[in-house]
């Protein structure tokens, strides 16, 4: 003990991943680092993973097919003992084939849990919040305040999670016997740009939705600031909600009632099952996690 002090030794890593096969890093591929979503997923799974023993791999895609399979080859060359994927390829409605055999290809080799998406056709260990049912609550929280002209913004037709929640924005209306109109449905992308622009469309109209679902925080705050700088009050001119209730939904003023995804037991609940499948264990091939509907002063 007096040598290892004496020479500050430090156990080599490499050598050691060498004897026992595990180099105790995970690797973990997320879309925009400036969502804070994502962040606090990411932040879930690094205390569980610090808990286990692991340490994990951040790579930021910037949803590029392109460098995700560049990181995803690099992680498999630094041989991590598991891989957490969002977004990107596993939220595409049209994910190319040899995208998705690209990653079935790994998954033979290293573990993989997909955080709120799928890969059609091949089943893989996934960890969800139920959007549908998220969207659902927060339609029907609409209704009940008394609004019957809600609108729907932002999102990508693209992506499975915006027509996962577009399906769930219809039939609540419809259960409502609510009419569903293709002019109060604007899409775009998940940006506070985005809500900017779609918003001024929406104050344009005659006959413009006196609620707005929002598919995320981002756009929803887009659509707060357009909406408030041409002087309309939230609620009482228009309410607007969003989804995810990241910080900021509750740095807003006014606050804005979202949908919490529980972002952090995403992350934690998605390494606890990888670390699992490291230890050959058998896992449930889906985990559902249940939204909360968080009401705030945006829909009050």
């Amino acid at each position: 003990m007096a040598i290892i002090e004496k020479h500050k030794f430090q156990p080599n890593a490499l050598a050691r991943s060498l004897v026992n096969k595990k180099t105790g890093m995970i690797g973990v591929l997320f879309p925009d680092s400036s969502n804070m979503f994502f962040p606090e997923v990411f932040g879930g799974a690094e205390r569980a993973a610090q808990k286990l023993g692991y340490t994990l791999f951040l790579c930021n895609t910037f949803s590029d097919y392109n460098r995700e399979s560049e990181y995803l080859n690099l992680l498999c060359e630094r041989q991590v003992d598991g891989l957490i994927l969002m977004g990107g390829r596993i939220n595409s409605r049209h994910c190319p084939p040899s995208l998705v055999q690209e990653v079935v290809d790994i998954q033979r080799k290293i573990p993989i849990v997909l955080i709120n998406g799928t890969l059609p056709g091949h089943p893989c260990h996934r960890v969800k919040t139920d959007e549908y049912l998220g969207t659902k609550l927060i339609v029907q929280h609409l209704i009940d305040r008394g609004h019957r002209q809600i609108g729907f913004l932002g999102g990508s037709e693209v992506t499975t999670t915006t027509v996962e929640k577009l399906q769930a924005y219809r039939r609540t209306l419809e259960a409502n016997q609510l009419s569903y109109r293709n002019e109060w449905v604007r899409m775009g992308s998940f940006s506070m740009s985005c809500g900017r622009q779609l918003m001024e469309a929406f104050l344009t109209m005659s006959n413009r939705p006196t609620a707005i679902l929002c598919i995320n925080d981002y756009v929803a705050i887009g659509a707060m600031k357009t909406a408030i700088s041409r002087g309309l009050r939230i609620p009482e001119d228009i309410a607007i909600a969003g989804f995810d209730d990241t910080q900021l939904s509750s740095a807003m003023n006014p606050e804005l009632t979202s949908v919490s995804q529980q972002s952090e037991q995403l992350g934690m609940q998605a390494m606890l099952i990888l670390s699992k499948l490291i230890q050959k264990e058998k896992v449930t091939k889906l985990t559902v996690l249940a939204p909360n509907l968080i009401i705030r002063q945006s829909t009050q």
